[in-house]
């Protein structure tokens, strides 16, 4: 008797086990069986490491891309180029991860039939992106590297957002044995893999942090006398500006980009307060949207002395941002200190039904809405006053301008960073040049095209 008691607790305790493993299956299976279906090693889906099925268009509804059988591009060279780095080449050396996260969506996966398209074909997703946007900053850009990236700062919509150096995936050059260096970098996603030194585009950060956290900065006055000396004797460094600006609000200071009255400001502002705000101001945290995850910044000023924290709030140092983070910080100030999140893809629709539907996306409140709406008046001043309100084809955009100092012989890489200030055109931007010299003279040109294009998308 005590035999078959033993056997039964045995034999129990088995069934009790299986049941649980059933159980956590059919959990897992309820909860992540689409994930599963979409991997990135499934034959059904995938063919070198990008999806393999259904079509991709642009957000008017012209197709970028065929997958349903093999990989047919747009019949229109600068298109394709201008997508590449967003639909993914056939070799798989750059991977479509903002498409390949809808893969269950496109190939119309349902938790009871499974991958059930009848056709084979797979559904139709359409991207927020313009290629007539896309293709214009491609022109702007001509031979440069760089990034040129713009979205609504209401909805999250991410209507450019081109990197270069690029290519036509129908005709792939030599990329193995070129030595000119054209296409150096050239499978790196720029606008969400880099992180980019921001020189002068990073004092945003620093005037929002004062405006919020010392009392009275509107009114103090700054003096530049072109070079702003730290230490004494022969163990000094120090901060320099291009020209001596002798005495300057903070909006001047601002409209000037005067370096001395910024590490004056820093000092202000303190450093624990410094890197507090970088925090709150999530300039330096990853962005994840559609399957991406950008590039981290950096905002470093352990073990620095007075020159170095004076030069890290004027955007050197250590300092790095990642451009889509820093144009959705944008964002968030035209929007009254609380951004939207970006994203690429618009909708998958697949037999008729719509299977994904992007939604918008809140941040977090970065700042008051009083401090939002001050910067954005001295960015507004910066266009009227320094760069020129005739560049952007009546447009009112606000912004910053940036030359980041990488040492040695390099040339700076020129930076761009502002919105426009319209309910009809609610765009944020960001532009890099690399190796572009001054911010301002290089990056306007393309900015003021592909702006021009994005409302010219936006009219019709």
């Amino acid at each position: 008797m005590n035999r078959i008691t033993k056997r039964t607790w045995i034999v129990g305790l088995f069934l009790g086990v299986l049941l649980c493993g059933l159980l956590l299956f059919v959990g897992e299976y309820v909860t992540d069986a689409e994930a599963w279906v979409s991997f990135s090693g499934s034959p059904h889906l995938y063919n070198s490491s990008n999806i393999g099925c259904g079509t991709i268009t642009d957000r008017s509804g012209q197709t970028l891309l065929s997958i349903a059988q093999g990989r047919t591009y747009s019949d229109n060279a600068q298109t394709r180029k201008s997508t590449l780095h967003w639909l993914g080449d056939r070799n798989g050396f750059i991977n479509a991860a903002a498409v390949s996260t809808y893969a269950g969506a496109m190939a119309g996966y349902d938790l009871i039939n499974g991958v059930y398209d009848s056709s084979g074909e797979g559904g139709t997703a359409r991207l927020t992106l313009s290629a007539k946007v896309q293709n214009t900053a491609l022109e702007a850009m001509g031979n440069r590297k760089g990034t040129v990236a713009v979205y609504n700062y209401k909805t999250g919509e991410i209507l450019c957002a081109l990197t270069t150096p690029t290519y036509d995936p129908e005709n792939v050059p030599d990329i193995a044995s070129d030595t000119t260096g054209a296409y150096d970098g050239v499978y790196l996603n720029r606008f969400v893999q880099s992180a980019y030194v921001p020189g002068s585009i990073f004092k945003v950060v620093t005037l929002s942090a004062a405006l919020d956290c010392v009392p009275g900065i509107a009114e103090k006055t700054f003096t530049c006398k072109g070079k702003l000396t730290y230490g004494s004797g022969s163990n000094t460094e120090a901060v320099t500006c291009e020209k001596a600006h002798g005495n300057q609000g903070i909006k001047q200071a601002f409209a000037n980009s005067c370096n001395c009255a910024f590490a004056q400001i820093a000092e202000l502002v303190g450093r624990d307060n410094m890197v507090k705000y970088v925090r709150q101001f999530q300039v330096t945290q990853r962005l994840s949207f559609d399957g991406v995850t950008t590039a981290a910044g950096n905002y470093d000023i352990s073990d620095t002395g007075a020159v170095s924290f004076a030069w890290s709030c004027i955007g050197q140092h250590s300092d790095l941002v990642n451009p889509a983070r820093y144009m959705t910080f944008m964002g968030a100030i035209a929007n009254g200190g609380e951004g939207v999140e970006p994203y690429l893809m618009a909708q998958v629709e697949n037999g008729g039904e719509i299977t994904y539907q992007a939604k918008p996306k809140s941040t977090d409140r970065l700042m008051p809405e009083s401090v939002a709406e001050t910067v954005k008046s001295y960015m507004r001043n910066n266009v009227k006053t320094v760069y020129g309100d005739g560049n952007f084809n009546g447009l009112p955009v606000c912004a910053k301008s940036g030359t980041s100092q990488l040492g040695g012989d390099q040339k700076s890489n020129a930076m761009f960073a502002g919105f426009v200030d319209s309910d009809k055109y609610p765009l944020a931007f960001m532009v890099v040049v690399e190796n572009g010299g001054y911010g301002s003279h290089t990056c306007v040109p393309v900015i003021s095209k592909v702006l021009a294009a994005c409302k010219s998308v936006m009219d019709n």
